[in-house]
């Protein structure tokens, strides 16, 4: 089930219950007690809506107030045809930036394109392919970001998959793994020559964590808040219906898009952030990290083993992009 259909559940329900009130008052009228009426039904419907609209406006969370324009910059986007992605390319283009969306769907990303062209008035907005769950994807994309593109300001790793099923990537890694991390750690590294040419250029990191420090490329990472995108569409539509029924009304404190999109605008382009780097945030604001990512030795584990899975070594963060068998990785 979608989420459009979500709401209608949860509009029937809210329908049922604006009913059963209208029903009752006008019982009670009949009878001629308006404080009944007022006590018993107005007064506690209303102060429930009030703490619903509170409650809603408080999970929002913060919003760029950044006027920053992007004129003459470049911005790549992995993820943008939907939900946060397309919110926040559509931030950048408003901003003046070239805007590139990185996409798996080429369809939704140029139908995406195509409305971020006309809503933000900016034409200099593209479409690439690139699937995240295919290395040799990841290798060919940077490739011709590398060869087409002379410069890459702001790379933002905004693609993600949540609780699919037990799928495995092009390379023979768990799907999750190797798109929300090794796709984005190579896509990284790979471009890391270019973000260090155009400095002072940025990385942001949905979700995730990572440092590259004394380059003049400053990196951030965070955490959107709950989102109503498209990521949930492996768990919530196999839901059993009374479950789905149950969380409909939590669906009215989920983040639109636009809302979720704001901390990522935040780190890619605010003013105060220019020369900090490797904290975490959300909601616009710096955010303790859980006591997991202060854990170097874990970290580093992490970092050699990705290196290691995405056959690179460390040459390339020496400035060359070369697999382990000196041959070289983009060809």
């Amino acid at each position: 089930m979608s989420y459009n259909s979500e709401a209608k559940i949860f509009g029937a329900v809210g329908w049922h219950c604006t009913i059963y009130v209208v029903k009752t008052s006008q019982d009670h009228m009949s009878r001629g007690n308006l404080t009944v009426v007022l006590n018993t039904i107005y007064v506690p419907f209303l102060s429930v809506v009030v703490g619903i609209l509170v409650l809603r406006r408080w999970k929002a969370g913060g919003v760029c107030h950044s006027t920053t324009h992007l004129d003459g910059k470049t911005v790549l986007i992995t993820g943008a045809n939907t939900g946060i992605g397309k919110e926040t390319a559509l931030d950048m283009a408003k901003r003046g930036a070239r805007v590139i969306l990185a996409c798996r769907d080429l369809d939704k990303a140029h139908a995406a394109a195509e409305e971020i062209r006309k809503k933000s008035g900016n034409g200099n907005v593209t479409v690439k392919k690139l699937d995240l769950a295919s290395l040799r994807s990841v290798r060919n994309f940077a490739r011709e970001i590398q060869e087409k593109e002379d410069r890459l300001d702001i790379l933002i790793n905004n693609a993600g998959i949540m609780m699919c099923p037990k799928w495995k990537t092009e390379d023979g890694f768990e799907m999750q793994f190797g798109v929300n991390h090794l796709g984005h750690f190579l896509l990284t590294n790979l471009l890391l020559d270019q973000l260090k040419r155009s400095t002072p250029s940025r990385i942001v990191n949905v979700s995730s964590r990572a440092h590259e420090r004394g380059t003049g490329v400053t990196v951030y990472s965070l955490h959107p808040g709950v989102v109503r995108t498209e990521l949930g569409r492996h768990f919530f539509p196999f839901m059993a219906l009374w479950k789905r029924i149950l969380y409909a009304p939590f669906f009215l404190l989920l983040k639109t898009p636009w809302e979720g999109a704001q901390t990522t605008i935040f780190c890619a382009v605010d003013e105060s952030l220019q020369n900090t780097s490797g904290l975490y945030y959300s909601d616009c604001a710096v955010k303790a990290e859980a006591p997991q990512a202060k854990d170097d030795a874990a970290a580093k584990r992490l970092w050699d083993l990705s290196i290691s899975m995405v056959n690179i070594s460390m040459t390339l963060l020496l400035g060359t992009a070369y697999t382990r068998s000196d041959t070289p990785l983009i060809q």
